[in-house]
This record gives C-alpha cells, structure tokens and sequence, in this order.
C-alpha cells in the first residue's frame, strides 16, 4: 500500500467505511448450505461512516468514545487486520499492533517460539529480534516460563509477553486497544512509564483508553467516534469536555426517565449487622435540598442517609466511603469526627453537607455503615451497596478524579521583592 503523500502523516483515513454482515442461522456446514432452503440470511451493519482523519507522524492520538462507537473497528484498519468497503486508509512506517490478548500467538508454540514468530511477522530478521530477545523477556517478567507452551500461560502473562513484543520490535507505529487494562496495577504503571519513553523517542502511537485523564495527559489529539461516525477531532481537553458533557446529558436523561435513580443498589453488595439501626436509603440533594439524579461538580451537595432506629440507640455512629468505579478509595466519612448525634430512634435521617462537590465525572460506588459510638458493633453494615453519577458542572475542566478546593498565589522569590520593594 502506498504511503501517503506527506512524509509528516503517519496515518490517513479519507472517507472510510466498514460495513460487516451479521449473519441469521448460518449454516454450520456446507451441507446445511446447500440443503437449507431459506439460503443464508444476514443484515448489513455499517461500524463506521465517512471517517475522515489525518494522524501526524510522532504524535500520540486518542480514540475515545462509548462502547461499540467504532474505535476498534478503526483500529483494525490502521493495523491492516480488516481492509475498508469504502474509502481509503494509507500509512507509513512499520506498525505493531496489540488489539486482541494473544493476537499472533501459537497456543501449541512456547513463547520463545512465538517472540520469533511475531517478530518475523513485523519484518525483523533473527539477528534483530535475537538482540531484542532479553529485554523482550525481561521486561515481561516471564523468563522463568518462556520455553512453556503460550496455552498455559495465564491471562496476565500474555498481555505482558503481547505487550512487550509490541514495544520491542522498534515500532513506528504503536497501536494499541485497551487490551492492557487487564494487567495488574504494577505491570499496567511500567507499560504506560514505556510507552512514554516511546513517545519522546518520536514514535506515532495510537490508543484507544476508556481512562479520560490519561488520554488528556498522554495524547496531543483525539478523535471522539459516536455510532460509527467521527463527532469530533482536536486538542484533548476540548475533545473530552464535549464528550463527558454529551454522556452527562444522556445519563441525565436517563435517569429523568426513571431507568436509574441515585443511589440505586449495585450487584457486588454485601450487608451485614445486628440491624438495631438499619440502612433504609441514600440520597443526594442539591442547594435547595431537593433530591437529583447525580452528583454536579462544582455545586453545593447534600449525601442522605435515611434510617431506621428500631430500638433507642445512643450516640451511634454513621460512616460513608466513597470508591470509583475502577476500584480507587476516594474519600471515608465519619460522623464520629465530627458530632455527637444524640439519642436516635424511629426512622429518621442524617446528612454529610458539601459546600462544594470536588469529585469529577464518573461512577460512584458506596459503602454505609452504622455503628455503635465505640465502633464495636455494627448495627448495619452495606458494602458497596449503592452507586451514584457525577457530572460536570459548568466550567468544570474534566482531568483526574477529584478537584482540589484552594488557589493559587502570586510566586515569590528574592528577585522579585527587590524589584517590588
């Protein structure tokens, strides 16, 4: 395939469209093709439209978007896995690609064997992938294991040999689904700690994240697809503002219609205690102590949680704990503290006050406890049990998971007060 006509493009799509059939009762066999009377029936499903976008050589790009928007459909067609119906895609450089966990390997191969393969696959002689072989192992920790067969090798042990295959080989483009995302939490740290080093080394890399604040600190541009189409191209912080406010105002929605209402139950709970005080709902309620859907970001927020004390309890304890969904401890609560709460008994409430809500977008998980004023028994106890949304609030630049209340001060410095004073 030729390149393109830019020696500063590492990738262009112009006008480009994947139409794929899905099939309804497809034969299993020929047989059944050629004795089945209705013959094969499918229906055309276009994953991507018009797609038309520039990637500049030595830049890192972004795809984001919801789920089945397109993004690994786009991919495949970077990576040469699928060729376009329509329209064109011309690149330049050697592509390494890591879309699938075990793309390119042979289960009945070792990994040795299967280093070897790839890196033939990728254009490199043996001499080449044999200088690379080290740190190719030992960057994936596995020289213990890489004469073992790949089909033993666990979930996590392919995604580091695939990764480090893919970063070795001296690629000049990177491209990478968020396959990676399956790694553990130290391994996942050392490839972004690469693909960094990749990126000042002036190599094109092109990523797909669900992690909105990685991709506005790692990428210089992103491409927002949207059921197939491109809705938007251009500077991280832009591209993710349109994107986080679009899903705002559809989990809005959504949640307007009755399909979700804050502080719904999750499927991970547990619960457990002696159930003197129980746990009867959690609300979130704004300025004017109304109930909303989901949190705002930058606005004055009430947390609820409305209870029942059957017996008279005195001074029992309230606490809340806040996680993200992707597993990270956010904040604890403690109504110890803070408070004395009195004698508590019959159904009644007690509420935590924000002046100024800093979490950002995303999905909330919660844990409520209530305890005696010792912190001895539990009285109720829900674990993970409920899940609210935040939204951004306007003016609210979407980057990490909390903002920090304060500001920021004039610098000072020795210069500066001689020239002042």
């Amino acid at each position: 395939m030729p390149g393109p006509a830019s020696s500063s493009i590492a990738i262009e799509a112009t006008d480009v469209s994947k139409r794929f059939r899905l099939y309804q009762d497809k034969p299993s066999s020929l047989k059944e093709l050629v004795t089945s009377l209705k013959g094969v029936h499918y229906e055309e499903f276009w994953a991507l439209r018009d797609i038309s976008l520039e990637i500049p050589a030595g830049t890192t790009y972004g795809l984001v978007g919801h789920n089945g928007s397109g993004k690994s459909t786009l991919l495949r067609l970077f990576a040469r896995i699928h060729r376009p119906t329509e329209g064109r895609v011309e690149t330049r450089g050697r592509i390494s690609a890591l879309l699938d966990l075990g793309a390119g390997f042979h289960p009945e191969l070792s990994g040795r064997e299967n280093v070897y393969l790839n890196g033939a696959i990728l254009g490199l002689t043996r001499r080449e992938i044999a200088k690379a072989f080290d740190d190719i192992v030992g960057f994936a920790g596995l020289e213990k294991f890489i004469d073992s067969p790949v089909k033993v090798y666990s979930t996590g042990m392919y995604v580091r040999l695939g990764f480090s295959v893919a970063v070795h080989v001296k690629p000049e483009v990177l491209i990478i689904d968020e396959v990676i995302a399956v790694g553990d939490a130290e391994f996942q740290r050392r490839c972004f700690d690469y693909l960094y080093t990749l990126k000042r080394q002036g190599v094109t890399i092109v990523l797909v994240s669900h992690s909105l604040a990685l991709m506005q600190d790692m990428c210089d541009r992103l491409a927002w697809l949207d059921h197939g189409h491109l809705a938007a191209e251009g500077l991280p912080m832009e591209i993710t503002r349109e994107y986080v406010q679009r899903v705002d105002d559809q989990e809005a929605e959504r949640l307007h219609q009755g399909d979700v209402q804050a502080g719904e139950g999750t499927d991970q709970g547990s619960r457990h205690g002696t159930q003197e005080i129980t746990v009867e709902s959690f609300q979130i309620l704004n300025a004017q102590g109304e109930e909303i859907p989901m949190a705002v970001t930058g606005e004055p927020t009430t947390l609820r949680i409305n209870y029942n004390a059957k017996t008279p309890i005195e001074n029992p304890s309230f606490g809340l704990v806040i996680d993200h969904e992707n597993g990270s401890a956010l904040v604890a609560l403690h109504s110890a503290d803070a408070i004395h709460t009195g004698l508590v008994y019959g159904k009644g409430y007690i509420d935590y006050r924000i002046p100024r809500f800093t979490l950002m977008p995303g999905k909330m998980i919660v844990t409520i406890g209530v305890a005696d004023e010792h912190n001895l028994v539990a009285y109720d106890y829900l674990h993970q049990w409920y899940q609210f949304h935040v939204r951004g609030g306007r003016d609210v630049i979407v980057r990490g998971m909390l903002e920090l209340p304060g500001h920021w001060e004039p610098p000072v410095s020795d210069a500066r007060r001689s020239l002042t004073g």
